[in-house]
């Protein structure tokens, strides 16, 4: 019998709340997509969440307060999905809500390391009268894994195919792959593949903010004005995170402003526009280097998250991979900026059936385990 679920993803591109009203599907799609809503975060919140990344001041305080500042946005943006498509609120059977990351430290310091997502799931069950599912990293971890990336299980069961393989990459503030082979294939029966690249969006935004006044190079147009300093590039690109083998993921942690400023002494005397442009070829780079991690010979690369929209990042990955056909997932039938709101939205479905969720070759974890805490309306 088809489900309602509701799928809250605020990513750490910090542009905002994305929400998804979703249908459980018998159909070849795992669900159905019945609406969405986005709602922008307030400036102080986003930098808020950016300061939260580093070490300061009365961390828990501003964190807690953050947590309840980003809930209110979450119950907005189920209220209207539930207004504008009239269903009530005892129809829903969970929500997803993924909460925003400000440290990611898996492994570290003791070998077990953390993982911070802040946010009130239990604030957000009292406000919205509905179940709501959280935490979905820790068990993860608590089994010896990353906890991330958790979207590859879904980008298998949505936009997996018979005949293709495909490689589907989510350019958010970060930019993780899922390598998934043709479905009838011999390789399909082999360890799904998916882990963070690097940087997607963040460094990107981050220098675009500072030079234009702009959050986000809008369709990538200055960043397209620019040339790539080669010598820059080999700098950017020696960081040891890009010659890790998965399973690997990352966070602002380690890609924020103090690790670009770091690898810019020397280079003062380029041009913002060329650093730029510089920034968006270490992302296709490290983007196409995943998809050609595996053996696996990738017929169409699947583009999602904010990274889509970037006309320059878009055209490298053309470029860069050639015999690979690159296209939105908007062409497979689902909007770039909605498809990680679906993916917790599915994560939250397979958390109420108690189903597994973690792919131990994704993660590293010592097992497949059920994700997600409930948190009971």
């Amino acid at each position: 019998m088809p489900e309602w679920f509701i799928g809250l993803m605020s990513g750490t591109s910090l542009d905002g709340v994305d929400g998804v009203l979703v249908r459980s599907s018998d159909a070849d799609v795992p669900l159905e997509v019945i609406g969405h809503a986005s709602h922008t975060l307030p400036p102080d919140l986003k930098e808020a969440f950016l300061s939260l990344n580093a070490q300061g001041p009365n961390e828990i305080h501003r964190g807690a307060l953050a947590a309840n500042a980003l809930v209110r946005i979450y119950a907005d943006v189920v209220s209207e999905l539930l207004a504008t498509h009239d269903v009530p609120a005892t129809a829903v059977r969970a929500i997803g809500a993924h909460g925003q990351t400000v440290r990611h430290r898996p492994q570290a310091f003791d070998s077990i390391g953390y993982t911070i997502q802040l946010n009130q799931p239990a604030l957000l069950a009292e406000w919205c009268g509905i179940d709501v599912v959280a935490d979905f990293r820790s068990r993860d971890l608590a089994a010896g894994g990353q906890g991330a990336p958790l979207v590859p299980p879904f980008h298998r069961a949505y936009f997996g195919h018979p005949s293709q393989s495909r490689a589907i990459l989510n350019v958010g503030g970060i930019s993780n792959i899922t390598l998934v082979p043709a479905l009838q294939s011999s390789q399909a029966q082999e360890p799904l593949l998916g882990f963070d690249c690097g940087p997607g969006n963040a460094l990107m935004d981050t220098w675009c903010s500072l030079h234009t006044g702009a959050p986000f190079d809008d369709c990538g147009r200055w960043g397209a004005q620019g040339r790539v300093n080669q010598a820059l590039l080999a700098c950017l690109q020696e960081d040891g995170f890009f010659k890790k083998s998965p399973p690997k993921s990352t966070g602002r942690d380690l890609f924020n402003a103090e690790w670009l400023n770091a690898r810019l002494k020397g280079f003062e005397g380029l041009s913002a526009v060329d650093v730029q442009a510089t920034l968006v070829e270490l992302t296709s780079r490290a983007c196409v280097q995943g998809m050609r991690f595996a053996s696996l010979e990738c017929d169409t690369l699947v583009v999602c998250g904010g990274g889509a929209l970037n006309l320059a990042l878009m055209e490298r990955l053309k470029a860069l991979a050639p015999q690979t056909d690159v296209c939105s997932s908007q062409a497979l039938g689902i909007a770039p900026h909605l498809v990680e709101a679906c993916a917790f939205a599915w994560l939250a479905q397979q958390t109420v059936h108690r189903k597994t969720a973690s792919v131990p070759s994704v993660t590293g974890a010592k097992g497949a385990r059920v994700l997600g805490a409930i948190y009971p309306a």
